[in-house]
C-alpha cells in the first residue's frame, strides 16, 4: 500500500543552495504559481468581456464576488470594503488552491501548515498594523474591556491576549488540518482499492465498499474545499473587523 503521507512531500525541481540555505523551486512553489495564473486567468477572461446577460463563466466570477463582498459588509460593515482585495484574494487562493489539489497527482499547497500559517500570519499582521495606525495606542483596549473592576483586569488582560494570539493558530491549523486529514482518508482507501483488486476476483469484489467509500470521500472533501475558504475568509473578516472597530460588543 502506498505511503498517504508521500503526497504531501516537497519535491525540488530547480535545486538552488546558497551556503547552508535551500531556496529550491519546489512543486509545492509550482503548484502556487500555477494557482495564482489560474485564479487571474479566471477572473481575467470572464469579465473581460462582461455582457448584459452572463455567461456561465461570468456568473461564477459575480458570484464569488457578491459573495466575499456581501460576507465583509455584514462581519466588518461598509468600511471593512476598504479591505475587500485581501479578503477576496485570500478566498480566491484557498479555494483554487483546495479545489486543485483534489486532482489526481497536483499538489494540495494547503496541507502544509506553512502555507497557512503565512496566511493566517499576513492577516493578523494587517490587523495589528492597521489598528495601531488608524487608532493609535486606543485599539490595545481590545485587550482590556471597559467597565471590568480593576482587582480581575489583569487576568482579563492576559486572556485577551493569549485569545488573540490563538487566533493565527486556530486559523492555519483548520484549514492545514481538514485538507490534510481528507487527503490523507483518501490515499488510505484508493490503497485498499490498489491492494484488493490484485488479490483476484474474490479481492475484485471486497474493492467494492473502499471505491463506494472514495467516490463519497471525494464529494465530501470537494464540499470541504468549499467551506474551507469560505470558514477562513469569514474569520479573515471577523478579525479584521477588530482592527476597524476595536471597542468590545
Amino acid at each position: 500500500m502506498a505511503d498517504p503521507i508521500k503526497q504531501f512531500e516537497l519535491v525540488p525541481i530547480v535545486p538552488i543552495r546558497v551556503g547552508t540555505g535551500d531556496f529550491s523551486f519546489t512543486n509545492s512553489a509550482l503548484h502556487m504559481f500555477i494557482i495564482v495564473g489560474l485564479t487571474a486567468a479566471f477572473l481575467l477572461l470572464t469579465t473581460s468581456g462582461r455582457r448584459l446577460v452572463p455567461t456561465r463563466m461570468q456568473s461564477m466570477a459575480e458570484l464569488a464576488y457578491e459573495f466575499v463582498a456581501g460576507t465583509v459588509r455584514q462581519t466588518a460593515g461598509t468600511e471593512g470594503m476598504k479591505f475587500f482585495p485581501l479578503v477576496f484574494s485570500l478566498f480566491m487562493f484557498v479555494l483554487f488552491a483546495n479545489l486543485i489539489g483534489m486532482v489526481p497527482g497536483a499538489f494540495t499547497v494547503t496541507s502544509h501548515i506553512i502555507v497557512t500559517a503565512a496566511l493566517a500570519l499576513l492577516v493578523i499582521s494587517t490587523v495589528i498594523i492597521y489598528g495601531i495606525v488608524k487608532h493609535g495606542t486606543h485599539w490595545f483596549a481590545l485587550f482590556a474591556p471597559s467597565g471590568l473592576p480593576k482587582v480581575i483586569l489583569p487576568l482579563i488582560v492576559v486572556i485577551e491576549v493569549i485569545s488573540f494570539i490563538s487566533r493565527p493558530i486556530s486559523l492555519s491549523l483548520r484549514l492545514f488540518g481538514n485538507m490534510t486529514a481528507g487527503h490523507i482518508a483518501l490515499k488510505v482507501f484508493a490503497g485498499f482499492v490498489t491492494a484488493m483488486a490484485g488479490a483476484g476476483a474474490l479481492g475484485m469484489l471486497g474493492a467494492t465498499l473502499p471505491v463506494l467509500m472514495i467516490t463519497a470521500l471525494t464529494a465530501l472533501e470537494l464540499l470541504v474545499a468549499v467551506l474551507q475558504a469560505y470558514v477562513f475568509t469569514i474569520l479573515t473578516c471577523i478579525y479584521l473587523n477588530d482592527a476597524l472597530h476595536p471597542g468590545h460588543h
